[in-house]
C-alpha cells in the first residue's frame, strides 16, 4: 500500500483533524527528557476503543507498526518513535472520559487518555480516594500508568499501578477488543490476561479503559521530615513507624541532605526545616492516614517520633500542622529531578532491592564509584518504603556513561535487585534487559510477544529487541 492510500484509509477511520503530519505531528515525536527523537508516518488520535480497532486492522493489514502513547511523561522513550518513519504514532488523550462511579463496589472506571489528577479528583467528587500518585500526576495518563505499571510514592500502602486495577478494555493488534472491563476482586477463571497487559509497555496490545479500586478518604493526614543519621538508621525508622502506624503508614521516602541541599540552592525560597546537619545525614519523609480525628493522629505520630529520637534513629523533626505545610515538605522531595536536571550531567539509575540491603548497596556502591571515578557526587533519593532508590550520580568530567550504569547494575543484580523499579524498560534499556534477565525469562517473554503480536506491529523495540515480523526475536 502507498503512504497515501493508508493515510487515505486512516483518514476515513477518524477524520481530517486527527490524522496529524510534518509540524502538526512534531510535539508527539520527541521524550519526555528531550533526548529521543523520531519519526513517524503520522500521529494517530482515536475517540474511542471502535476507532482503536479500526486503525490497528488498517494497520495489520498494511503492516504498520504502532507506537501507542499517553502523556509522553515517561522515563524509557517508550511512546517515541523509532527515526525511520515507517510506525504510526497512537495518541490516547481524547479518550478521556469517565465512564463510570460505582460507589458500592468501590470502583471506577477510566478510559486510557484520563490525566491521573483527574482521575484523583473524580474520585475525591465521589467522596473516595484513587491512591496513585507520583510527580507527572498533571500530564501522565492512567494508560501509562498501567501500560508501565507506575509506583509513585503510596506504593508502601496501595502498591503499584498493577493492584489498583481490577479490569482492562484491550485492543488487540488484529484490531479485536477484549472487552475485560469487571469490577471483580476475585475471579479465577483461567490465565490472568489483564496482568499480561499490565506493564507491557504498549508492546502486546492498546490498553483503551480501566475499571480502578477506590478507597475511603482518609479523615487526617499527617506528614513529617526528619533528620537521621544515614540510611541504616533510616531503615530501623521505617520498621518503627510500620509497627507504630501499621496500615496507616501510606509514604516513606529518604533524600540525602546533597539533594537536598541542590534543592534549596537551585530554588532560595525553599528551605529545610532544621538547623545545620552533620556531613553525610538524610532526611526522611513520612505520610500517616488516619480514619480517626486529628488529635489522634498527632498523638500516634508524636509516640513513633519520639521514641525515634530517643533511640538515636533521628536527629530531628518538623511535623506538619497544616497542608500547606505538608506540601511544603513534598515540595521539596519532588524538586530534586528539577535541581537535578540543572546540573550539566547526571547520570541516573531506577533501581529496586529489599530494604533490608539498602544501606550495605549504597555504602559499598559510593565507595566502588569513587575508588573508580574520583571526584564522583552522589545524589541519592527514593522511597525506602518499597525498596526504589533513584540512583544518581554526577560524574567527573569525561568519565563514561554506560561503564558507570554497568559497575551499577551489575552490583544491583549482584544484590537480589532489579535495574528497572517503576520506570521500565522502552527503548533506553533494552540491552540492559538481555543482559540481566535469565535466558528462560527472556524465552519467555518473546513467546508471549510472539503469540500475541505475530506481526511484531506494537511498539517495536521496546522492552525486547525489533524482529522480522513472524519469527521469534
Amino acid at each position: 500500500m502507498t503512504r497515501a492510500g493508508l493515510l487515505g484509509d486512516l483518514i476515513a477511520c477518524l477524520g481530517q483533524a486527527h490524522v496529524l503530519t510534518g509540524a502538526d505531528a512534531e510535539p508527539y515525536l520527541t521524550d519526555w527528557r528531550q533526548a529521543v527523537t523520531g519519526r513517524a508516518l503520522a500521529v494517530l488520535r482515536p475517540a474511542d476503543s471502535d476507532e482503536v480497532a479500526r486503525v490497528m486492522r488498517v494497520c495489520a493489514a498494511a503492516g504498520v507498526p504502532v507506537v501507542p502513547q499517553g502523556g509522553n511523561t515517561g522515563q524509557v522513550a517508550a511512546a517515541t518513535p523509532d527515526a525511520s518513519a515507517s510506525a504510526v504514532v497512537l495518541s490516547l488523550l481524547r479518550m478521556n472520559r469517565v465512564r463510570a462511579v460505582d460507589l458500592d463496589n468501590d470502583t471506577i472506571t477510566v478510559e486510557a487518555g484520563c490525566v491521573l489528577q483527574a482521575v484523583q479528583e473524580a474520585a475525591a467528587q465521589a467522596g473516595r480516594l484513587f491512591p496513585l500518585s507520583l510527580g507527572a500526576e498533571g500530564s501522565c495518563t492512567i494508560g501509562g500508568n498501567l501500560a508501565t505499571n507506575a509506583g509513585g510514592t503510596q506504593v508502601l500502602r496501595y502498591g503499584n499501578a498493577r493492584e489498583l486495577a481490577l479490569g482492562l478494555e484491550v485492543v488487540t493488534p488484529q484490531g479485536r477488543i477484549w472487552h475485560g472491563l469487571r469490577g471483580l476482586r476475585k475471579d479465577n477463571t483461567g490465565y490472568d490476561l489483564r496482568d499480561v497487559y499490565i506493564g507491557s509497555e504498549g508492546t502486546l496490545g492498546i490498553i483503551t479503559a480501566a475499571v480502578l479500586k477506590l478507597f475511603p478518604l482518609p479523615r487526617t493526614q499527617r506528614t513529617a521530615l526528619l533528620a537521621v543519621p544515614g540510611l541504616p538508621q533510616a531503615l530501623q525508622l521505617l520498621q518503627r513507624a510500620r509497627a507504630g502506624f501499621g496500615a496507616g503508614l501510606t509514604a516513606f521516602e529518604v533524600m540525602s541532605l546533597a539533594c537536598l541541599q541542590d534543592v534549596t540552592r537551585a530554588f532560595p525560597q525553599q528551605r529545610l526545616p532544621f538547623a545545620e546537619l552533620p556531613e553525610g545525614a538524610w532526611c526522611a519523609l513520612l505520610e500517616i492516614s488516619d480514619s480517626e480525628d486529628e488529635q489522634h493522629a498527632q498523638e500516634r505520630l508524636e509516640a513513633v517520633l519520639s521514641a525515634a529520637m530517643e533511640a538515636g534513629e533521628a536527629l530531628d523533626a518538623a511535623v506538619s500542622v497544616s497542608g500547606a505545610q505538608s506540601a511544603a515538605f513534598w515540595h521539596l522531595r519532588e524538586s530534586i529531578t528539577l535541581a537535578l536536571a540543572r546540573a550539566e550531567a547526571c547520570v541516573k539509575h531506577d533501581i529496586s532491592l529489599p530494604a533490608s540491603r539498602i544501606p550495605d548497596f549504597v555504602r559499598c556502591t559510593d565507595e566502588a564509584l569513587a575508588a573508580a571515578y574520583p571526584g564522583v557526587a552522589m545524589r541519592v533519593f527514593g522511597h525506602l518504603g518499597d525498596g526504589n532508590l533513584h540512583y544518581n550520580l554526577l560524574p567527573p568530567a569525561g568519565a563514561p556513561q554506560a561503564d558507570i550504569q554497568r559497575l551499577v547494575h551489575d552490583r544491583v543484580h549482584e544484590a537480589g535487585g532489579s535495574i528497572s523499579a517503576e520506570q521500565g524498560i522502552g527503548q533506553r534499556r533494552v540491552q540492559d534487559l538481555q543482559r540481566y534477565k535469565s535466558e528462560v525469562e527472556l524465552d519467555l517473554m518473546r513467546r508471549i510477544k510472539q503469540a500475541l503480536d505475530p506481526q511484531g506491529l506494537m511498539n517495536p523495540g521496546k522492552v525486547l529487541p525489533a524482529s522480522p515480523a513472524g519469527a521469534l526475536p
